[in-house]
């Protein structure tokens, strides 16, 4: 009798077993960052990666590693090859990602995708766009398309961006607590400086990547124009640039920026060109950004003057680790709303808590 009653109940159990996993392989319908409705098996177990590498393996986790089926490594390992040496050092199977091509070089290849039988692709909202042609033959081989979009630099689609990532990764709880965290950063910037009612400084930001000889790009709506916006800042290249671009010198001039910020990357071809990130000194940092003050015609904008000169580090732009850098804008454009703001503890403290590599080098600079 015992026996017979153990076997029903072993049966009801190994129904509801099946139930439940069942019911978690079953496909949900999730809002992608354009509002589009897409089917996809959550959580994801074959993902192909677009662009925000960092992000998704915060949000997703150590798990969110091996999930990866393809990855668009280009514009990642060409900018940031140090950064991704070290991730692929504390995850080897990296490597093994096949690599998918490059949509900024044309090198993206529609046939590895379909090859890596992807359980959804994960594009980048510029990704999609430029792709437009190649998404149809994705969803007719059954292969669902998300888009996220950490370029805007808007706090709507930051957090937006963190929820998708989350449903896909099955890491719900982990990407609330990640958005919530951005959220009070930005939240905290923007009261303190709507409450102290100041006027918006005159900031210029550029990409230092030519040096100082060459103005480089600039920012207009997006990028590090919207970065400036989100810290409380009159952006001067608006009027000039809408996207991005060179600024012409003798505009920049007359527009007499009170604040300006060189942004640099580890990558960098000329000497003279902006450096930061890992692995840079932050003696050899404060070198070449000084050489940008030497430019002609800049002893007289009033940031120079006042030795408001700061370097930034671009490979933390178009991603949730970007909340450091809105601090430092902040913190540089209004000095004594946060001096109790230590943006590159934020940005290590991100490292520490959501990322397997810890950073060591320079990531934001005063001139001074």
């Amino acid at each position: 009798m015992r026996i017979a009653t153990t076997a029903r109940w072993l049966c009801v159990l190994g129904l509801m077993v099946g139930l439940i996993q069942t019911a978690q392989a079953a496909p949900e319908v999730i809002k992608d960052v354009l509002g589009r409705s897409v089917r996809v098996d959550l959580p994801a177990k074959r993902v192909l990666l677009g662009f925000y590498f960092e992000d998704y393996m915060a949000i997703g986790g150590d798990k969110a590693f091996d999930s990866l089926v393809g990855l668009s490594r280009g514009w990642f390992v060409k900018s940031r090859q140090v950064v991704w040496e070290q991730y692929a050092s504390a995850r080897p199977t990296l490597l093994d990602v096949p690599d998918i091509g490059n949509v900024q070089d044309q090198s993206f290849s529609t046939e590895k995708v379909l090859a890596a039988k992807p359980g959804v692709v994960v594009l980048a909202d510029w990704q999609f766009k430029a792709l437009a042609s190649e998404i149809p033959r994705l969803e007719a081989a059954g292969i669902p398309v998300v888009v996220v979009d950490y370029n805007a630099q808007t706090l709507e689609r930051h957090l937006a961006s963190t929820k998708v990532l989350g449903q896909l990764t099955g890491e719900t709880v982990r990407a609330q607590r990640i958005a919530d965290e951005y959220r009070q950063i930005v939240e905290t910037i923007q009261q303190r400086i709507a409450k102290a009612n100041l006027p918006r400084p005159r900031v210029y930001i550029e990409l230092g990547d030519k040096g100082p000889a060459e103005h480089s790009y600039t920012y207009g709506k997006n990028m590090w124009g919207a970065m400036v916006d989100l810290a409380g800042g009159n952006n001067v290249a608006v009027p000039f640039v809408k996207d991005w671009g060179p600024i012409n010198p003798e505009q920049l001039l007359v527009v007499k920026p009170q604040v300006v910020f060189i942004a640099g990357y580890e990558s960098v071809s000329r000497p003279d060109a902006m450096q930061m990130g890992f692995g840079v000194p932050t003696a050899e940092a404060r070198r070449r950004l000084q050489g940008f003050a030497q430019r002609k015609g800049w002893s007289a904008v009033p940031a120079i003057h006042d030795g408001r000169l700061h370097g930034v580090y671009h490979g933390a732009t178009r991603s949730l680790l970007d909340a450091a850098q809105l601090q430092y804008l902040a913190k540089a454009m209004y000095p004594t709303l946060f001096t109790d703001i230590d943006p590159d503890t934020t940005y290590r403290e991100f490292h520490r808590r959501y990322l397997p590599i810890q950073p060591q080098g320079t990531f934001v600079l005063n001139g001074k």
